[in-house]
């Protein structure tokens, strides 16, 4: 499911690289085959059915309870912070350059389908939160532990422990090697070259700095070296920092994301109820929308789902990660904050984004776009300070979200490392920040293709231990649903 970014910043890669991006991309597809979507859908399926849709029936519930805090619970931070922790990792590059890539292969058909997902992952994130808080354990130092590796120790038995430590591995390998800092830093920086340097070439050394045997951007260069100061400066100070700083910039971001869309597409509402019909009409046919030069039925199924479970994240087992240091008493109202998190990202974001490329036509396939290209496009012609202005835009929007998810699964990694060291030795934790700030330090210079392809893998590998513990855990969550809610009707 690898997404192609903005543009590359360094000349060809060598023949062995290319090898090796080949190989990744190979596996890469493997992992993110169709076995991997249907258990992600059938799992959301199962707990849709088996909750009665509670995720339709009470969303406003789970809002209420988001700046609900509770007095004496256990854990590290507020609803509120736990929230946007989770959203700092999902609301990020998925949802403009993602959305743009799902439609421009798949149609606008491909929307629908995000849409399908998101509706599934809500009882899938309602359930990894509710896990979350069941299972987690609270030190006498007050730190928590939980998450995925937790409740398939606790919940399945300690003979499960093996495939809770290969979850932790890859969730340390997918915040440190992927999503977390190479992917990221690598979006920030050639969106700022995008914007203030469109001459260079990465072909022509006069245009640039000569690094590593190539040529980079000057302002590849300078981008990089202030966002490893910006990450250093918060991951330093460990869960608190983070979740203080994503408590400000996610809101933010999202709000100023969404008014921008809003903006777009209030300027052309006269299109939007044909996009609103080419979005139906190409889920099931998408030749009728964009004649043959689109996907198939299929591939408007498969890019619709892939990009929105990437987006929300629902399934692969990070978002419990956040969700266990909450501070509640009630496992239940973890799960109802936790699935608020897919409404906002996919149902909101990511849908506000599609509609503005269907409204804006920008996705068609004869005007040769691709990726974030097609986004900017369409804020480009759509808006009403469009040109230069929709450009800065749009990269003030990939810089701040691509940030808060390096912040964001830092986090992911440290607690997955507490759960293979223990919560008392620090020094490996200090380890692996250092670590952390050297990745991001270094992503300016890797390729794109491969770090978004090891991305990939890793995250999909976690999601399969993590699968497998819903499904079985499925009763768990039914009896602690029941429960509350048949008390809360007492």
């Amino acid at each position: 499911m690898t997404i192609p970014l903005l543009a590359q910043t360094a000349a060809a890669p060598a023949t062995w690289l290319e090898k090796t991006t080949a190989a990744v991309d190979a596996i890469d597809a493997w992992v993110w085959g169709w076995p991997l979507i249907a258990i992600l859908l059938a799992t959301g399926l199962l707990y849709t059915i088996r909750l009665r849709f509670l995720p339709l029936r009470f969303l406003l519930h789970g809002f209420r309870h988001t700046f609900r805090n509770e007095k004496g619970a256990k854990g590290e931070v507020s609803n509120f912070a736990s929230l946007c922790t989770a959203l700092a990792t999902t609301i990020g590059t998925g949802n403009i350059v993602g959305v743009a890539t799902a439609i421009g292969t798949g149609g606008p058909g491909a929307l629908f389908w995000m849409e399908v997902a998101a509706i599934l992952g809500m009882a899938t994130k309602y359930a990894e939160g509710l896990l979350a808080i069941r299972y987690r354990e609270v030190t006498p130092e007050g730190r928590v532990v939980g998450g995925p590796f937790q409740y398939i120790e606790k919940g399945l038995g300690r003979r499960w422990k093996p495939l809770a430590v290969a979850f932790s591995v890859f969730g340390i390998c997918a915040g440190l090697f992927g999503l977390g800092t190479f992917v990221q830093v690598n979006g920030i920086t050639t969106a700022v070259m995008r914007v203030f340097d469109q001459s260079f070439n990465p072909s022509d050394p006069a245009t640039g700095v000569p690094l590593f045997g190539t040529t980079y951007s000057a302002y590849v260069i300078a981008a990089g070296a202030l966002v490893t100061l910006a990450v250093a400066a918060v991951i330093v100070g460990g869960l608190k920092r983070i979740a203080s700083v994503a408590s400000v910039i996610v809101p933010f971001m999202a709000v100023f994301y969404i008014a921008v869309c809003l903006v777009l597409i209030a300027g052309h509402l006269d299109a939007l109820p044909g996009a609103c019909m080419d979005i139906v009409r190409g889920a099931f046919n998408p030749a009728a929308v964009g004649g043959g030069a689109v996907g198939t039925f299929f591939v408007a199924l498969q890019r619709g789902v892939s990009r929105g479970i990437f987006s929300n994240e629902a399934g692969l087992g990070s978002a419990p990660i956040a969700s266990a240091v909450a501070q509640t008493h009630e496992p239940v109202h973890q799960g109802l904050i936790s699935m608020t998190g897919v409404f906002l990202d996919t149902t909101v974001v990511c849908t506000l984004t599609g509609l503005s490329i269907v409204v804006m036509g920008t996705w068609k396939p004869d005007l040769g776009l691709q990726g974030v290209d097609i986004t900017l496009a369409a804020f480009s012609q759509g808006l009403p300070f469009g040109g230069r202005v929709a450009e800065i835009v749009l990269m003030v929007s990939l810089v701040f979200f691509a940030y808060t998810t390096t912040l964001g699964w830092t986090f992911y990694s440290e607690k997955c490392l507490e759960y293979l060291v223990g919560t008392r030795r620090r020094w490996p934790v200090g380890v692996l920040r250092a670590l952390v700030i050297a990745a991001v330090a270094m992503g300016p210079y890797f390729t794109v293709s491969m770090v978004w392809g090891c991305a990939d893998i890793f995250s999909g590998l976690m999601a399969f231990p993590n699968l497998l513990a819903l499904i079985v855990l499925s009763p768990v969550v039914a009896k602690c649903t029941r429960e509350y809610f048949g008390k809360s009707s007492e």
